[in-house]
C-alpha cells in the first residue's frame, strides 16, 4: 500500500516573538509541490534566501536546533518541525520575516492548530520512507544518554527521563500512533526548564522572548522565595513569581502528569524530521536532548542515502553493495582498464570499500614480469582512484554524465607486492569536497595487510 505525500490546502499565518531572540516574527505556511520538502524562506532579507530543513543544514544545537544556508538562518525550529512530523506533512514553504519562529505557548499546538485550520491534502506522489531493518545505537555514557532505533512497521517513540527533582522524578511516555495520539496527546506539551537555568540562559543572551507564559519553570534551588525574587528581578519579569507547592513556579498546572517527557518526545520527533523523509522504526530514548537527537538523525540520514544508492544501482542480494553491472552504469572505464569488481560498502560523502580479484589473466602480467608476475604499483593506485571516483560521483547530481579527473597523488607508498590470486580491498575516506574538487585518503589491503596507500586530489568534470 502506497501512502501519498501531503501539503497544506491553503496558506495560514502565525505571529509572535521568538523564544531566544525575542524578535517579532510573522510565519506563513504555504502549499508546496511534491518533492519540495520543507523550506524556510527569509522574506526579510534581500533575494529572499531559503534553507532546506534537513540535517545537512544544522549549524547549532546548543539550546535548540538552528538551520543555515548562506545568509538564510533560522533558530529554534524543532517545535514547528514536530508539528509537520506529527501531521505527516512532507512539502511546505515556510516564510518568515525574522530569524526565529514564534514560540507561542512553548508547545507545537499553535502551529498544529493553524495547519489544521488551513487543511491538509494528499498529493499525486508517493511518500518515500526510511525503513530501519537493523538496530541503530547512539550513546553518551558520560551523560547517561542512550538512544536505540529498532525495526518496526510504523514510526514509534518510547522516551524516559529521570531527574533528581521531586517535581519531575522519573517519567516515561510512548507514542505509537501519530494519527490517533499526536494532536491531542503530544502537540500541547510545553517546553520546560529549571529555575537555575533561567539566569544562565539570560546571561548568555537567550530566552529574550521567554516567560512563564511559554515555559514550565521548575524550582530546583534551596533559597526559597528570596531566590525566586532575585532571579525575577534580574530577568526583568513583570509578572509575580512564587515557589509553588508542586515544585513548579506559580504552581502552573501541567497539561499532562508527564508533560515534560512528552515534550522531550516532541523535540525528538522534530529533530528526526531532519532526516528528510519519514521513517519506520521504534525509537527508544533515555535522557536524550538535541545533541543526541541530531546525532541520531545524522546517522539515519546517512543510512537513507546509502539505501537510496543501493536501490538505484545495486545488484541482487548478497553482501555486495554494487556488483560489476552496477559499476558499469556509473564508471566510464571499460576493459582492460576497469580495475574494480565490487563495491562492498559506501557511505555517501564519507567512505567507500571496493574489491578487485587479481587473476593471472590480467593483461599487464604478460610483461610485468614474465616468470615473476607482480601487479604494477601504478595500477594499484589507479584501482584505488577508481573506487574513490565512485564515492565522489555520488556527491553530485546526474553522476552518469560526469567523469573524475585526478589532479594529484601524494604520499604514495608501496609496502608489499600484489600477485595473481590475491584479493585487493580498497578503503578510501573523503577528507573534503568543495567546488567539484575533492581530497581523499586511502589504502589497499590483501587480507589485513596494507600493500599500498596514498592521498588523492581529484575534480569532477562533464563527460
Amino acid at each position: 500500500m502506497f501512502v501519498k505525500q501531503r501539503t497544506a490546502k491553503k496558506e495560514s499565518t502565525l505571529t509572535g516573538a521568538g523564544l531566544h531572540t525575542g524578535n517579532n516574527c510573522t510565519m506563513t505556511f504555504k502549499p508546496a509541490p511534491p518533492g519540495t520538502g520543507i523550506r524556510f524562506v527569509r522574506t526579510d532579507l534581500p533575494d529572499q534566501p531559503w534553507v532546506q530543513a534537513d540535517i545537512d543544514h544544522v549549524v547549532d544545537i546548543s539550546r535548540g536546533t538552528t538551520l543555515q544556508a548562506g545568509k538564510a538562518i533560522v533558530h529554534t525550529v524543532e517545535h514547528v518541525l514536530a508539528a509537520f512530523a506529527g501531521l505527516q506533512i512532507d512539502n511546505l514553504i515556510v516564510e518568515l520575516d525574522s530569524n526565529e519562529p514564534p514560540v507561542g505557548d512553548g508547545s507545537a499546538r499553535p502551529y498544529v492548530d493553524k495547519l489544521l485550520e488551513a487543511g491538509i491534502e494528499d498529493q499525486d506522489a508517493d511518500k518515500v520512507y526510511l525503513e530501519i531493518d537493523t538496530p541503530m545505537v547512539y550513546s553518551e555514557p558520560d551523560r547517561g544518554v542512550d538512544v536505540v532505533v529498532t525495526p518496526s512497521d510504523e514510526m514509534r517513540i518510547t522516551f524516559m527521563i529521570d531527574y533528581k527533582n521531586p517535581a519531575l522524578g522519573t517519567q516515561y511516555t510512548s507514542l505509537v500512533d501519530l494519527e490517533q495520539e499526536f494532536v491531542e496527546e503530544f502537540a500541547p506539551a510545553r517546553t520546560f526548564c529549571f529555575l537555575s537555568e533561567v539566569e544562565q540562559l539570560k546571561e548568555a543572551g537567550l530566552i529574550k522572548g521567554g516567560g512563564l507564559h511559554n515555559a514550565v519553570v521548575i524550582y530546583d534551588g534551596d533559597g526559597g522565595q528570596v531566590e525566586v525574587d532575585r532571579i525575577r528581578k534580574a530577568l526583568g519579569l513583570k509578572e509575580e513569581a512564587f515557589v509553588g507547592k508542586t515544585g513548579i513556579i506559580n504552581d502552573i498546572p501541567l497539561r499532562f502528569p508527564n508533560e515534560p517527557v512528552r515534550h522531550k518526545a516532541l523535540d525528538l520527533l522534530g529533530d528526526l524530521f531532519l532526516i528528510g523523509v519519514p521513517f519506520k522504526g521504534h525509537v527508544l530514548a533515555a535522557r536524550s536532548g538535541h545533541k543526541a537527537n541530531v546525532a541520531l538523525a545524522r546517522k539515519m540520514r546517512d543510512l537513507y542515502k546509502k539505501k537510496k544508492l543501493a536501490g538505484r544501482y545495486a545488484g541482487k542480494g548478497g553482501e555486495v553493495f554494487f556488483d560489476i553491472n552496477s559499476i558499469l552504469k556509473i564508471m566510464p572505464h571499460r576493459y582492460p582498464f576497469l580495475l574494480i569488481d565490487r563495491i562492498l560498502d559506501l557511505e555517501p560523502g564519507k567512505r567507500v570499500v571496493a574489491m578487485k580479484n587479481v587473476t593471472i589473466n590480467e593483461p599487464f602480467f604478460q610483461g610485468h614480469f614474465p616468470g615473476h608476475p607482480i601487479m604494477p604499483g601504478v595500477l594499484i593506485l589507479e584501482a584505488m582512484a577508481q573506487a574513490g571516483g565512485v564515492l565522489l560521483l555520488h556527491e553530485i547530481e546526474d553522476p552518469e554524465t560526469k567523469v573524475v579527473y585526478f589532479m594529484g597523488i601524494d604520499n604514495a607508498k608501496f609496502r608489499k607486492p600484489v600477485m595473481p590470486g590475491d584479493q585487493l580491498r580498497f578503503e578510501l575516506e573523503m577528507k573534503s569536497f568543495r567546488r567539484m574538487t575533492c581530497k581523499m585518503s586511502g589504502a589497499a589491503y590483501v587480507q589485513d595487510n596494507v600493500v599500498a596507500s596514498a592521498d588523492f586530489l581529484a575534480m569532477v568534470v562533464d563527460r
